[in-house]
């Protein structure tokens, strides 16, 4: 039942009911809808704030575990950076130095991965801590470029130690004939008396002097390109080891390879004998580099230690008379 008001009537002295206007009515009504539904939002902001759904409580503490990961993450990828970086620098300061090759320049290491749009379907996710996500991805891309640089980097390196090794293998860097003692070493490069025509001569290669039949060997890795007699050479080999170096072996009395062949050092190619210009058996043996024929005693750096070098450049310098 409504209570009802009253109000006393002073001209009438009497009590009047009081009656509400539907226009009062209506201004109470809204104040009255208004101020429950602030009350309500009010009471909602504080239950949300600090008395979380269970959904809600699970969520934000799958947010914070994200974050945490992505924090972690973005630690391990500097980490794996600044090792990159190391090898970066060893790569350009020792590996290309050792094999002669130019350094990667830093635009190409540093080659972009594109812009924002790159990121469009995270930009427009809304995700939380987005400059923490997108950095993170931003320090992978880069780091899939540079490892994918780094990489090339190795196999061209790979290519370049191979041919560094083929290289070593090829040039002529042993004694052609077996001579621990030096007792077969006859005559050496330069000008000496031609035993023949008595008169002084550029001698163009080394002498040694050994019995009849005793094997000759390739001093390098390399290509028979001839096997024939060559006048004054008499029967000669020559092999092209590649890279700019030919070898010749002369005076042989036989042949141990054929035209064409592929021979590694330490190979038989023939044996020594006094055929051509020659006044006695001996092996005349010539290095020729780029066309020039060259002193053969500083080739002989993998089977002479110092002090064997040392006596076999004197016993080159002394003033013999070549065999031929």
């Amino acid at each position: 039942m409504a209570k009802i008001t009253y109000y006393y009537d002073t001209e009438t002295c009497k009590y009047e009911e009081v009656k509400t206007s539907k226009k009062e009515l209506a201004r109470g009504f809204f104040w009255f809808t208004a101020l429950s539904f602030a009350f309500a939002a009010g009471l909602v902001v504080v239950q949300r704030a600090y008395f979380p759904s269970d959904n809600e409580a699970r969520l934000r503490r799958e947010n914070q575990e994200l974050l945490l990961k992505y924090e972690i993450l973005d630690k391990e990828i500097s980490s794996v950076n600044q090792v990159l970086t190391a090898l970066r620098e060893r790569d350009d300061q020792v590996y290309r130095v050792i094999f002669e090759t130019e350094p990667i320049s830093p635009q190409i290491r540093q080659g972009g991965t594109g812009g924002t749009e790159r990121y469009k379907d995270l930009l427009d996710q809304k995700l939380v801590r987005e400059d923490l996500i997108l950095s993170v991805f931003r320090k992978v891309d880069n780091l899939n470029k540079q490892m994918y640089v780094q990489t090339k980097s190795y196999d061209e390196l790979l290519e370049k130690a191979k041919q560094k090794a083929e290289m070593f293998a090829a040039i002529p860097a042993v004694r052609p004939v077996a001579d621990n003692d030096f007792t077969r070493f006859a005559s050496g490069y330069g000008m000496r008396m031609h035993p023949i025509y008595k008169v002084v001569k550029m001698h163009t290669g080394i002498d040694f002097s050994a019995p009849m039949g005793t094997p000759v060997y390739s001093t390098g890795n390399g290509t028979v390109v001839k096997v024939a007699y060559d006048g004054g050479y008499g029967m000669t080999v020559d092999v092209d080891h590649g890279f700019g170096y030919v070898t010749k072996y002369a005076h042989l009395s036989k042949y141990s390879v054929r035209l064409g062949q592929k021979i590694k050092r330490g190979q038989e190619v023939g044996k020594i004998g006094s055929t051509g210009t020659s006044v006695s058996p001996h092996l005349h043996y010539e290095v020729i580099y780029n066309g020039v024929k060259v002193d053969p005693i500083n080739y002989f750096f993998n089977d002479l230690t110092p002090t064997q070098y040392e006596i076999m450049r004197k016993l080159s310098e002394e003033d013999r008379q070549s065999l031929g």
